[in-house]
């Protein structure tokens, strides 16, 4: 795959690898990168309904505070 930039994108796509300590391919790479990994995996609807029907149940819950206390505890304890 070859990507065309104007001499003026280029110049700035290696000052900001040269910032980075990075060729300027491994800018691009990354650059390229980060939107692919900031969309969601699912479609918000389907992520809504998963929601919805956690709601439905009963879980058992307690102060967050009071859950991480009885983790910690729990570590090394013989039960």
């Amino acid at each position: 795959m070859h990507i065309a930039l104007d001499d003026d994108e280029l110049a700035q796509v290696r000052a900001a690898a040269r910032e980075l300590g990075m060729s300027p391919a491994e800018w691009v790479r990354q650059a390229l990168r980060r939107p692919l990994r900031e969309q969601p995996t699912r479609p918000a609807e389907q992520k809504l309904e998963a929601i919805r029907i956690a709601a439905c149940h009963e879980f058992p819950t307690a102060d967050l505070d009071q859950m991480l206390d009885e983790i910690e505890h729990g570590y090394g304890s013989s039960h």
